[in-house]
């Protein structure tokens, strides 16, 4: 049986938002991500990071999933600020392949992101590629949004500075 903390999982309503909102693959040049309309369950989670990372130890209850890129990477707010809201939380990604980054340093960052045209996985592996801006993501980051607009790769930049060693730390958990 696998173990749960009950923790808060009330989807935020601009991930709800952002679950509505369009992503164009663009064959493979555009954003490879499919939001989900709630966060996965804790005991979903917990599955997931346990195959993921082979210990059969964790339990998932740091991560609060809400959606996927095509290969099944997963976007996640990471709960790293204990006793702080879901949405001042950093925004993280976990690919298919063991790749994993800090995406965002909270959820109105990360709404940014997009309306830069990045999803989590291009934000992770592919910071240095042209913005794609959307206007409809756009909209929707001014409608939500606590933080000032800013371009995706600053906002990658500067939450890898926050948290420089996530990756090196996800990956001592297969370990």
């Amino acid at each position: 049986m696998i173990e749960t903390t009950g923790d808060d999982r009330r989807f935020p309503p601009a991930l709800a938002d952002v679950a509505r909102a369009e992503f164009d693959y663009d064959e493979g040049e555009g954003v490879d991500f499919e939001p989900y309309d709630a966060f996965d369950s804790a005991e979903e989670t917990t599955h997931w990071l346990r195959q993921w990372t082979g210990n059969h130890e964790l339990d998932g209850d740091a991560y609060r999933v809400f959606g996927q890129d095509g290969t099944g990477g997963l976007a996640a707010v990471w709960c790293a600020r204990p006793g702080r809201p879901t949405a001042e939380q950093p925004v993280v990604f976990m690919g298919s392949e063991g790749e994993c980054g800090v995406v965002a340093g909270n959820l109105s960052d990360f709404l940014w992101v997009l309306a830069d045209g990045f999803g989590p996985m291009e934000a992770v592996e592919y910071p240095d590629r042209e913005p794609r801006p959307d206007a409809a993501l756009a909209e929707l980051a001014e409608r939500h949004a606590t933080t000032p607009r800013r371009p995706a790769r600053r906002i990658t930049a500067e939450a890898r500075a926050e948290f420089p060693t996530f990756a090196d730390d996800v990956m001592e958990l297969c370990r």
